[in-house]
């Protein structure tokens, strides 16, 4: 006998109410696929956990909303003198009751990356400062000459996102006079390799992507340096810019390419280390940033 399709769908309502007069839960939805994401370029998404191919952070699931945290800097002594040993002691604290922060992500096989580029922009560090128990984040340094440095801190609170926060000290006495910087994209030679470098477009805009394309000699023996194929600080000439950033195509071939997006119209040296047979070396570039025309 056949059943008419409204009795069908009519019997389907009742015993779908008396469930839940009866206190039955209806059937649970199927879970939507989790994303993972790179805390470090969150534009890198995918179903499954893994490792970033760009930077090489691990990927998580549901990643916070970004909250900025604040970085405490202390010299030891408060003025430090020129080409004096001085101890720098960093401790993060959290947004919300201002706390020492005392668990930290391991970010390119470091808890704390640490750029120091002095006034006259000669004189640069890329450092890892010790880990203390208290949440106190240690460094011995001494600076070159008078003048005003830039110390860039690099960290990932665990729970939160990556941070960058940067400081400044002075070291008293005459400083350096005042650069000009110009146009350099010359092929410098490091340590054990050299290193060329070719903007797309040839002349950076603010605000617009650049692609800067790096070519390394001899290729072969590349190696990746703190688990990424390089690393790159980009400062403007009048120290207020100081970005932290790594490849966003590489693969151990010659050729390694950043992106970046210049934030003003000034000049910026960009500095990039390459590692190759065990050898770090570092290299720096001078790119005139313009306006849109």
């Amino acid at each position: 006998m056949r059943v008419p399709l409204r009795f069908l769908i009519i019997c389907a309502l009742v015993l779908g109410m008396a469930g839940l007069f009866l206190g039955q839960s209806p059937a649970p939805l199927p879970a939507t696929d989790e994303i993972w994401a790179c805390p470090m370029d969150p534009d890198v998404r995918g179903h499954d956990p893994g490792t970033c191919p760009r930077c090489g952070m691990k990927l998580v699931a549901g990643i916070p909303d970004p909250v900025e945290y604040t970085m405490d800097l202390k010299v030891i002594p408060p003025a430090p003198k020129a080409l004096q040993p001085a101890r720098f002691q960093f401790v993060v604290r959290d947004p919300w009751k201002d706390r020492p922060v005392t668990n930290f992500q391991i970010v390119h096989e470091q808890l704390f990356h640490m750029f120091v580029v002095s006034q006259d922009l000669k004189f640069f560090v890329h450092d890892h400062p010790i880990f203390e128990k208290d949440g106190v984040f240690h460094y011995d340094l001494a600076l070159p000459m008078p003048g005003m440095y830039r110390i860039l801190g690099d960290f990932y609170p665990d729970g939160a996102t990556p941070q960058l926060i940067a400081k400044t000290v002075l070291v008293p006495g005459q400083p350096p006079p005042p650069i000009t910087l110009t146009r350099d994209y010359s092929t410098k030679d490091t340590a054990n390799m050299q290193v060329e470098l070719v903007t797309d477009p040839p002349q950076p805009i603010a605000h617009t992507k650049t692609m800067m394309f790096f070519r390394v000699k001899p290729g072969e023996g590349l190696e990746k340096y703190l688990g990424a194929w390089g690393h790159m600080l980009a400062a403007s000439d009048d120290l207020i810019d100081l970005i932290h950033t790594h490849p966003f195509l590489a693969d151990g071939s010659p050729e390694i390419q950043f992106n970046m997006i210049f934030p003003r119209a000034r000049v910026y040296r960009v500095w990039v280390q390459f590692q190759r047979s065990g050898v770090v070396n570092t290299a720096y570039f001078d790119v005139p940033v313009e306006e849109l025309k």
